[in-house]
């Protein structure tokens, strides 16, 4: 959600400030803002809307200064304006801030008490008033600094800096991430290594409750118990952090086109010449159950890999949305593994429930496309799903990437639990090494969708139907929808037509049918016929075996290339993702960072 990005350097860092924030565009904002020390003097320049805003400010008032901190804001205690925005002052402290206070509202009755009234509608302006309240009683900027830590309850990412101190920011971390980097007489501190990757590749992670006191000489950590704390240094990819176009014109049309390499880059990684790759101590053989929890389009992928886990291992499954899952307390038994699947790997509410189940489960699992993020380092095993840096908001190749991976481990189930011969297991391989090329295919020949998502673009409701499998990519596909287009879409099982959304259909409502010819590709056409017969507007996705028998009537088809029955979400994946996207443009809304939506949701 938020950015955060701090800098402690030997030039002006208005300007740096800036582009770092431009990088993390990708996670959603409303606001922006950036504060510097200049001279021992704290001053701040905020604009609402997208960045360009505040540079257009700068030019006006430009806010000089070799020491500083900048912000992105994604609305969540009061609306987007310039009072709410970040950087927060109060007397000589300003500061920064991801995640939510969830004592807020107690706090500033304590601070009102204190003489110190809130002027905003945010829970963090109370971080920068308590920070002011203990340097008004005498405290030192550290010292104010952790005794504001100790009265905050809930999860966030904060930074500080204070009037008259060029050389020191405060980070600490409670639930939402930070990343120290190291430069050469500089220090940079940011909510993700991708914002940090221009200005360094010397990166420490700050872990659960940390504290730190940055200077220009370096950096004192200290863990949530004020004790003295090292962490590991790692060394960031700076090719690995580049976030280019590369000629397209968004970023969500370039993540789909890469989805036959990065595919191919997770399927020599997982399935090298004649065998499965994981870690060593993943053993499905005698569990009880598998527990997979996400959010979003990740809650989707598990529940495709559900179908394959029960189908392919007989190993029985569970699936829950996280923000729902500790809440409702589920006993969970000691012979079962959790798994985890997040794209950042700092989703909120997928880590607590990760915590959650810690000591509970015989082993955690993690998916994710950050290594180095908190769910992977909090899992006992984690999983990369190696698709790269994922920009777009509305999932792409990450979802392919996540479903490629958990078809992996569903296959590795199989032959634990001595439910796949070897020759069942060759041709899953086989089948699964198949899919870059027919993605390849199937992005190839997607000419049609243009013309087709015009006319879809006129609706304003869309449904999708799905059989087994293809019932998860049908909610997917009506997300994906939905988020870039903001035309109202549901995802139906085929067979739940009758039990309610039969109601919806007219002639004004498209209904795209996801039918590869499958076993259950006459169930699904029966289902098909029912909307045809009430006038009901029909695009039906098969190939070509599915369109010989059942396009004859239908509203518009789109062929796809023949694909391995349990694996046809991962292909199908693509027009889906086509169909949003070309929606989308039709309708002229903001493909790459929808309204209201944000790439890594580290909130509740």
């Amino acid at each position: 959600m938020c950015g955060i990005i701090g800098i402690l350097g030997h030039h002006e860092v208005a300007p740096i400030l800036v582009e770092s924030l431009k990088r993390l565009e990708y996670r959603g904002y409303d606001s922006a803002g950036i504060a510097t020390v200049n001279q021992g003097r704290l001053e701040r320049r905020r604009a609402v809307g997208k960045l360009a805003n505040l540079s257009d400010l700068l030019v006006h008032e430009p806010l000089p200064g070799k020491a500083g901190i900048g912000h992105t804001r994604w609305a969540t205690h009061g609306a987007a304006t310039v009072g709410n925005a970040h950087p927060h002052m109060s007397g000589h402290v300003a500061v920064v801030h991801n995640g939510i206070i969830e004592n807020f509202r107690e706090l500033r009755e304590e601070l009102a008490a204190a003489g110190l009234l809130a002027e905003t509608q945010t829970d963090t302006e109370t971080v920068a008033l308590l920070t002011r309240m203990y340097m008004d009683r005498g405290l030192a900027p550290r010292e104010a600094a952790v005794a504001t830590l100790k009265k905050l309850e809930g999860a966030f990412a904060l930074l500080w800096i204070f009037e008259g101190e060029d050389d020191l920011m405060i980070a600490a971390r409670r639930g939402s991430p930070l990343a120290i980097g190291h430069g050469t007489g500089e220090m940079y501190v940011g909510s993700d290594a991708i914002a940090l990757a221009p200005l360094t590749d010397r990166i420490v992670y700050l872990e659960e409750g940390d504290y730190a006191f940055v200077t220009r000489a370096g950096v004192e950590i200290h863990d949530a118990d004020g004790r003295r704390a090292n962490r590991a240094e790692a060394r960031i990819d700076l090719g690995a952090t580049r976030v280019e176009k590369a000629g397209y014109k968004h970023f969500m049309a370039k993540e789909i086109a890469e989805q036959p390499v990065v595919l191919g880059d997770a399927l020599a990684h997982y399935l090298p010449g004649d065998r499965i790759n994981l870690p060593e101590g993943l053993d499905f053989a005698g569990l009880e159950r598998l527990t997979l929890v996400a959010c979003g389009t990740a809650f989707y992928a598990c529940s495709v890999a559900k179908y394959w886990f029960e189908q392919i291992a007989g190993l029985p499954c569970e699936i829950d949305v996280a923000s729902e899952f500790r809440y409702r307390e589920p006993p969970l038994p000691a012979n079962s593994y959790a798994l985890f699947v997040s794209q950042s790997g700092e989703t909120a509410d997928t880590l607590a429930a990760l915590r959650y189940c810690q000591e509970k489960v015989a082993k955690t699992v993690a998916v994710v496309n950050v290594a180095t993020s908190s769910i992977a380092r909090e899992s006992d095993v984690a999983l990369p799903i190696l698709a790269g840096i994922e920009v777009g908001v509305a999932s792409t190749k990450a979802f392919t990437c996540q479903l490629l991976v958990l078809a992996v481990l569903a296959l590795k189930a199989g032959v634990d639990r001595g439910r796949l011969s070897p020759e069942d297991l060759a041709g899953h391989v086989a089948a699964l090494r198949a899919l870059p090329g027919l993605m390849n295919a199937a992005i190839s020949a997607s000419g049609p969708v243009a013309k087709l998502a015009e006319r879809l673009a006129e609706a304003q409701d869309i449904l999708f139907l799905g059989r087994g499998p293809m019932y998860p990519l049908a909610l997917e596909g009506a997300l994906k929808l939905k988020e870039i287009s903001y035309i109202h879409a549901e995802g139906y099982a085929s067979g739940e037509l009758k039990h309610g959304p039969i109601a919806l259909i007219d002639r004004s409502v498209p209904v795209i049918v996801l039918a590869p010819h499958d076993r259950l590709f006459d169930k699904t056409v029966s289902n098909m016929q029912e909307v045809m017969a009430r006038h009901g507007k029909v695009l039906l996705i098969s190939d070509a075996k599915g369109l010989a028998v059942a396009s004859e009537g239908v509203w518009e088809a789109l062929r796809m290339p023949e694909v391995a029955e349990p694996f046809a979400p991962i292909l199908y994946a693509i027009p889906a993702q086509l169909l949003a996207y070309h929606t989308a443009i039709a309708k002229g809304t903001d493909v790459d960072q929808p309204r209201n939506l944000a790439k890594s949701v580290t909130v509740e």
